[in-house]
């Protein structure tokens, strides 16, 4: 049986301490979160159902360098392999750095996937002409990654059939801000739904999601709550619809969500994992840079 891949992408997000008055996974309703994990919430330190379907996993991402983690660099890590704060020579974001650009646009785990005849799909919808200028300095790592390998290519009419899915993961910012009025209303878990449509379609897919950071940044814990949240409820329409047959792996780049008062930290970062890889995931997934690998070895992908 071919293999399938869900990599779902969520900015931000650590795995800290218990205190309710820092960290809102305390206080976030997230029953599916909890159901995949037996139980458990994310913590430096998870517990671990081995009866539940999934297990949770922190990830390293300091990686060996001084400093406190970033976006640019952590999301070259975790979509590369490679060390990207290493290689910058530091920690640095939000966006990829200028010199970091060409790795992730030509060694990413999508492009590598497609090179090797994989059928492999970004699920995030995107405006036609994105990032503009050529050399824009607002690049993320998700969508450097995928026009790399010529998958930038939903945009709102794929919202519209329910084959793409918005970064904000339901369609409002779309209708309200970019002059789309026309699409659809969609809720957390239909939207859940369509990616694990697109998901079933593919043997790799990319979904990226970054309003956790964003709250993380406003620093009010009725904004984190909110956001995991919407998060969970958007993970419950995607679980529900999954194909069992399909290895699920959340990830973050970098901590920041779960404590309020810190704006990002040097906590692990988000790894979670189910479905048929996670033995093997569990055993491989110590840091940022171990996501890649261990996914193209599932998919059977050779590396370089």
């Amino acid at each position: 049986m071919t293999a399938r891949v869900l990599l779902v992408f969520v900015d931000g997000v650590g795995m800290g301490g218990e205190d309710e008055e820092r960290n809102p996974f305390m206080r976030a309703k997230v029953p599916t979160l909890l159901k995949l994990t037996g139980g458990y919430l994310p913590a430096r330190d998870p517990g671990h159902d081995p009866e539940a379907p999934g297990r949770l996993l922190p990830l390293d991402a300091t990686l060996g360098v001084d400093g406190i983690p970033q976006s640019g660099t952590g999301q070259t890590a975790l979509l590369t392999g490679e060390n990207g704060p290493r290689l910058f020579g530091r920690h640095f974001g939000p966006w990829v750095p200028v010199r970091l650009r060409p790795l992730v646009a030509e060694q990413s785990l999508l492009r590598r996937a497609t090179d090797a005849g994989r059928s492999v799909a970004f699920a995030n919808a995107y405006p036609r002409g994105w990032p503009g200028e050529r050399g824009s300095r607002r690049v993320a790592g998700p969508p450097l990654a995928a026009r790399g390998a010529g998958l930038l290519t939903r945009h709102e009419e794929a919202l519209e059939e329910g084959g793409a899915v918005a970064t904000g993961l339901t369609n409002e910012g779309w209708r309200r801000h970019r002059g789309h009025a026309h699409l659809p209303e969609v809720s957390l878990a239909e939207a859940g739904r369509n990616l694990a449509g697109i998901a079933g379609r593919h043997e790799l897919t990319l979904f990226a999601h970054y309003a956790t950071d964003t709250a993380g940044h406003r620093g009010g814990m009725d904004g984190a709550v909110q956001a995991l949240d919407r998060l969970d409820a958007f993970l419950g329409g995607l679980v529900a619809s999954l194909d069992p047959e399909c290895t699920l792996i959340m990830a973050s780049d970098h901590g920041n969500i779960e404590d309020v008062t810190a704006q990002h930290t040097r906590n692990p970062a988000l790894g979670l994992v189910a479905g048929p890889g996670r033995d093997l995931l569990a055993e491989r997934l110590h840091h940022l840079t171990d996501v890649t690998p261990a996914l193209l070895e599932i998919l059977g992908v050779a590396e370089n």
